[in-house]
């Protein structure tokens, strides 16, 4: 199958070269196109423009960062609609609006293509390796379709349901990561000020009911003071925000998640909209005139899982 990549960022740059380092056909474009050059060398063909990529291939992906840009991406005069027939499949892999990738796959599908959104979620780090989850949404046959692609790019597959179902989990997900971000922000602040090793501390909450992914993530490089984990405060805030305008579409009355919008809006006014997210700390750490940090944690998170084939995760019933 020929593939067309657009969007090499953070998220989109990792998983093009997991289909790259797989044997895929693989052509690709960002607007920032010296980023593409370690994929040409490589083997992969640069698209002249998502037009040109929509013509030649059968599967176009676009990774970008909002949804405007996945609208400018599709929607251009030289844009992946200008491109589309029959039998082609575009997938949406941006965290991006339900309602959007509804509209815009409408169109996909008014000129003979199937259109399904496939956000992923687990962190950077494991888009590298090929073990990413991945939602997907769209109809079933055009899922089973792109199934084995998927099973290159992520280790866990779920298939959500209509059109625009993943992106709606895909931004619930994230909104409890970032709520899970704070929280622990303020319990490595609080266990700092009360005299704690930090250190033991992390142990603490990883063989604990506190546990989670984020802390095993975001509380290493916040700890080692890189806090890098490759995700923007802008992007929090894209992601809660479209959380929050789903609540409110469908009349349910938030209370943390204005708090976390707040939170991630003087964040940003602080420290740039390009800081790393778990940056949120040092809210904390001015206000408690503190250093959240311990030795021996990492500056960058790695995957030490084996590449393998994904599977499909299946739902109860």
């Amino acid at each position: 199958m020929k593939i067309g990549f657009i969007g090499l960022g953070n998220v989109g740059g990792k998983l093009a070269g997991s289909l790259l380092r797989n044997g895929f056909d693989l052509t690709v474009r960002d607007l920032n196109q010296e980023i593409s050059r370690p994929f040409l060398d490589n083997g992969a063909k640069w698209g002249e423009s998502p037009k040109q990529i929509a013509e030649t291939v059968e599967l176009i992906i676009t990774c970008l960062p909002n949804p405007a840009a996945s609208a400018s991406v599709m929607e251009a005069d030289d844009g992946v609609l200008a491109g589309i027939s029959s039998g082609k499949i575009w997938v949406e892999m941006s965290t991006t609006d339900e309602e959007e990738v509804k509209r815009l796959g409408a169109k996909v599908k008014a000129m003979g293509g199937e259109a399904l959104d496939c956000p992923v979620s687990g962190g950077c780090h494991r888009a590298a390796t090929g073990n990413i989850s991945i939602f997907i949404g769209g109809e079933r046959s055009s899922f089973e379709k792109i199934l084995p692609v998927m099973k290159v790019l992520g280790r866990r597959i779920l298939h959500t349901g209509y059109l625009g179902s993943a992106s709606v989990l895909k931004v619930m997900t994230n909104y409890l990561a970032t709520a899970n971000l704070v929280t622990l922000c303020e319990a490595l602040t609080t266990a700092k000020k009360a005299g704690m090793d930090l250190s033991t501390t992390y142990e603490a909450i990883r063989i604990s009911s506190g546990n989670s992914f984020v802390h095993e993530t975001e509380s290493q490089v916040i700890l080692n003071g890189s806090r890098d984990i490759n995700f923007t405060m802008d992007l929090v805030l894209k992601d809660i925000s479209l959380f929050q305008a789903i609540a409110e579409r469908v009349g349910v009355p938030l209370e943390v998640s204005p708090l976390l919008i707040d939170i991630f809006k003087d964040g940003e006014e602080r420290y740039g909209s390009r800081e790393w997210s778990p940056n949120i700390v040092r809210r904390l750490e001015e206000a408690c005139d503190t250093q959240v940090l311990a030795s021996g944690f990492p500056g960058e998170m790695v995957d030490n899982e084996p590449e393998v084939s994904g599977s499909e995760v299946v739902a109860r019933v």
